[in-house]
């Protein structure tokens, strides 16, 4: 038997609470596990699992890290443990580096809840070349109820708070102190200009750029111009990504220019053509976000259901910096004001 197919049966007898040698099937499932949950992978890194039931039956999505928010391939739930697994592609490629097979491999995750408010979680993934498989443990919390929209002409903002000299990176480091920068200031802009690399190579990893500053609600403006091809994005707290790309011409998806990336699909493109300059104006309240691109307004003061991929953490209530992706491709950024939230 396969190593994730091993895997598989094994933790979905677990999960349905098979207790061998009793004589009986676990009880009732335990729907505390419903709800969403923010994440400490056992790298650290942020994460975010929802799980649902819908139509009889229990679902979720969940984010591992960095990319998108993806569905699960199963959710079970015995009387004290939640099981979910996930399907990943694992390529085969021979000596020349040709694709030679595409594997699926399963990996599970277990989970108890501790106190009702958290989750104590094992992951038991296959490795990559099927010796074996590797468990880690890691930990979640959850996510209180979103608030009721709010009331965006009630809500007063602070005087406004220049984050960009237009000189230098007076305000800025970078976010990984051990990856090298490409950002560069001149002529009153902000620009990340990564070194190209041959056709076929993998591109070299440049660091993202944060504010010293931390903050909690505001109100964020600024330009951005993105050449051809490129990929950016601007972090919210540091945590939930308004995506910066060139997607002018392309149909409307939660990965184009302006989105929440991954969870909020703009309700019109607005984006203009590659190069040019474009204004992004973002406000952010009680977990509820606006997005105005070029004037449109694209995202209007819609629920955030969690982080996004490359957040800094998971915690969506403490403050967090404003960082600006500078690990995907070329950008240039200038004039950023942001007006803090008053309460």
């Amino acid at each position: 038997m396969k190593t994730s197919r091993l895997v598989q049966v094994v933790l979905q007898l677990a999960a349905l609470g098979v207790a061998l040698g009793t004589g009986r099937l676990a009880a009732a499932p335990n729907e505390d596990f419903l709800g969403r949950w923010a994440l400490t992978l056992p790298n650290g890194a942020a994460g975010w699992l929802e799980v649902k039931k819908e139509k009889g039956y229990y679902d979720g999505s969940i984010l591992w890290g960095g990319g998108s928010v993806l569905p699960v391939s199963s959710v079970v739930i015995s009387e004290d443990t939640l099981f979910v697994t996930r399907t990943n592609d694992v390529v085969r490629k021979d000596a020349a580096g040709k694709v030679v097979r595409t594997q699926q491999f399963t990996e599970a995750i277990t989970a108890k809840l501790v106190d009702g408010k958290n989750l104590k979680l094992t992951r038991l993934a296959p490795r990559a070349n099927s010796s074996g498989y590797d468990s880690s443990e890691f930990t979640g919390q959850r996510i209180p109820a979103l608030p009721p929209r709010p009331d965006l002409t009630k809500v007063k903002f602070g005087a406004p708070v220049t984050l960009f000299n237009g000189k230098d990176l007076t305000g800025w480091k970078v976010k990984e102190p051990n990856v090298d920068s490409a950002w560069k200031v001149e002529g009153g802009v902000l620009s990340n200009l990564p070194p190209k690399h041959e056709a076929g190579q993998p591109a070299k990893r440049t660091a993202n750029l944060r504010t010293e500053a931390e903050f909690e609600d505001f109100n964020l403006k600024l330009e951005v111009s993105v050449p051809a091809g490129s990929n950016s994005g601007v972090y919210l707290r540091g945590i939930y990504e308004i995506q910066v790309f060139d997607s002018y011409g392309k149909a409307l998806d939660s990965h184009n220019m302006g989105a929440l990336y991954s969870r909020i699909t703009p309700s019109v493109a607005a984006e203009k053509p590659p190069g040019e300059w474009q204004t992004l104006d973002m406000t952010l309240v009680d977990r509820h976000v606006t997005v105005i691109l070029n004037g449109t307004k694209i995202i209007d003061n819609q629920p955030i259901m969690g982080c996004t991929g490359g957040a800094m953490w998971s915690d969506e209530f403490k403050p967090g910096p404003l960082y600006l992706q500078g690990d995907h491709g070329a950008v240039s950024y200038r004039n950023i004001v942001l007006k803090p939230v008053v309460k």
